[in-house]
């Protein structure tokens, strides 16, 4: 175990270690990882208004163009994992400061980088920067926060930044993009990281398991084998149509998943232990956290391109309407956390999240061809009902997980927000594509039957009436889709509503604290040290500091 400092300073500032509540040294930590999760997010959009601008200077290929987008979310799914297990064997902070500093230096590359390649590769290390840095924000949460009603208020704020992060992300770009040069877009992340890296040693306390055990090397491989060809295959799916390859993509992940979980079931010390999917209230957060994912990421890929091609916004503007949804977004889970804590049970309050959320996409399959209030309004009902889901279900993941697994826990919650957002973009816009392409008719162009965007480029250069119908006709027949979709988009959200009143009712209340720990650990062999893992080491400087910090 590491050593704890030897450093005086007061008592009351550190991290609580029996369960206590925490002070304002928690607080204040709780806003410096917000920094690395809010950047992360962002990074997920920053690129939507700063292509263009990257084509014209570096002139990557069509492949070269679309790795510059997806490289950066294959490396952080397939890691997830990865990080989480190694946050837990060697410790938490040390791997978020490790993470902050790769995501600072691959932002220098990548806003200075004069090739494609060389973009690629900095969005690559932006990946494995990300993978550090999210599991790393929960867990270390998870372990500063183990007062029950804190911990689900410090969850509540960290569901709502990662959710307006990617809101943002997109928004902040073309902002950068029309005023500085497209390397900005990736500068803006230093001032962040180095503000982490000052405070993070400061504030934030360092925990990791007490008794670790041997790493599974062998379930690295297996695990990127397994989460990396399902996700490309499911996010190339919406735009490729159910070609072959990226059907056997999937299909190969699947029996690497396969493998994993059977390595996992015989490993001495597995990335994943299989008692904590078991722990009480664990694996039925996942598959609720999931299918949230799935409606959520569903609904952006239409909602985007309905501003932007249907109503005929910049790219700018959609964006800057887009904001508008993220004022419920805002409220949802401070209201939501502030429910639960006056004794309405969580089961009734994800069951209404889930309602509120098929609702939205209700309002969705309402939408015509000008529908802009409509569409916002149906964005935001949606997105305020899935932020209320996730932000009680990751509350009772990191509940349900013993501290000693809260790294390995958060990378299983982030690894499954990854895979529903991918499945929900593949199903939900295959679904889309397809009542679009029958809409459109097999006697319109080649180009305007495959997407809204080859049709709208199509009528650009035919005569103007002939453009003017062929445009009316492909949005027409875009809403179409986006409505047909919608409908599908309930159906998963109304059985998850019912299936939450049955999974979550028969998790565990947490009335203390920790839950769940003692289970997992006599199941891995480190039954007796949760009481040393559950302490924190102090940091060794910043009693000062932190009684510089806000109160709670």
């Amino acid at each position: 175990m590491t050593p704890k400092s030897t450093h005086h300073h007061d008592p009351a500032a550190d991290s609580p270690a029996d369960g206590g509540r925490a002070g304002r040294r928690e607080w204040t930590a709780l806003g410096v990882l917000m920094l690395p999760l809010l950047l992360v997010s962002m990074d997920v959009s920053v690129l939507y208004f700063a292509i263009p601008a990257i084509s014209a200077d570096l002139e990557p290929s069509g492949t070269q163009q679309l790795w510059i987008f997806d490289i950066y979310g294959f490396v952080l799914a397939g890691l997830l994992m990865t990080m989480g297990a190694l946050g837990d064997r060697f410790g938490r902070r040390r791997l978020l400061l490790a993470g902050a500093a790769a995501f600072g230096a691959a932002s220098v590359v990548a806003a200075y980088a004069d090739s494609a390649g060389m973009l690629i590769a900095a969005r690559a290390v932006l990946g494995l920067g990300g993978a550090t840095l999210m599991p790393s924000t929960m867990a270390l949460l998870r372990t500063m926060f183990t007062d029950p009603g804190q911990r689900a208020k410090a969850i509540g704020l960290w569901s709502g930044v990662m959710t307006g992060g990617i809101a943002l992300g997109s928004v902040l770009s073309g902002v950068l993009v029309q005023y500085f040069w497209w390397g900005s877009v990736f500068l803006v992340n230093l001032p962040a990281m180095a503000l982490l890296l000052v405070l993070g040693p400061l504030l934030l306390p360092e925990s990791r398991s007490s008794r670790p055990g041997r790493f599974d090397l062998l379930g690295v491989p297996l695990s990127l084998a397994a989460v990396l060809p399902v996700v490309y295959g499911l996010k190339e799916i919406p735009t490729e149509g159910w070609n072959v390859r990226y059907v056997m993509s999937v299909t190969v992940g699947l029996l690497f998943a396969a493998l994993f979980v059977h390595r996992q079931r015989r490993a001495a010390s597995p990335l994943v232990p299989p008692a904590l999917l078991r722990a009480r209230g664990f694996s039925p957060a996942l598959l609720l956290n999931l299918i949230a994912s799935f409606a959520m990421l569903g609904s952006a890929y239409f909602t985007t391109q309905y501003l932007q091609s249907v109503l005929g916004r910049s790219a700018l503007e959609a964006a800057l309407w887009s904001l508008l949804p993220s004022v419920l977004i805002g409220a949802a889970a401070p209201a939501t956390t502030s429910l639960v804590q006056r004794g309405v049970a969580r089961a009734h309050v994800v069951t209404g999240g889930f309602v509120v959320a098929a609702a939205g996409y209700g309002l969705l399959a309402l939408a015509g061809t000008h529908s802009l209030w409509l569409v916002l309004a149906g964005a935001g009902v949606l997105a305020s009902g899935i932020v209320t889901v996730m932000s009680q279900v990751t509350d009772l993941a990191m509940g349900a997980a013993p501290v000693e697994r809260a790294g390995t826990a958060s990378s299983l919650m982030e690894t499954s927000t990854e895979l529903g957002g991918a499945l929900g973009m593949a199903l939900l816009g295959a679904i889309g594509t397809a009542v679009y392409r029958h809409g459109m008719g097999p006697g319109s162009p080649e180009a305007a039957r495959q997407t809204l965007g080859g049709a709208l480029a199509v009528a650009d250069g035919m005569p103007e009436a002939a453009g003017a119908a062929l445009r009316a006709a492909a949005r027409g027949a875009f809403v179409d889709g986006m409505r047909g979709a919608a409908l599908a988009g309930v159906v998963p959200l109304l059985a998850a509503a019912v299936l939450a009143v049955r999974l979550v009712r028969i998790a565990p209340r947490p009335a203390n604290g920790d839950t769940g720990d003692g289970a997992v650990e006599r199941e891995t062999g480190t039954a007796g040290e949760d009481a040393a893992a559950a302490v924190p080491e102090a940091p060794a400087v910043g009693g000062d500091v932190a009684a510089a910090g806000g109160t709670a």
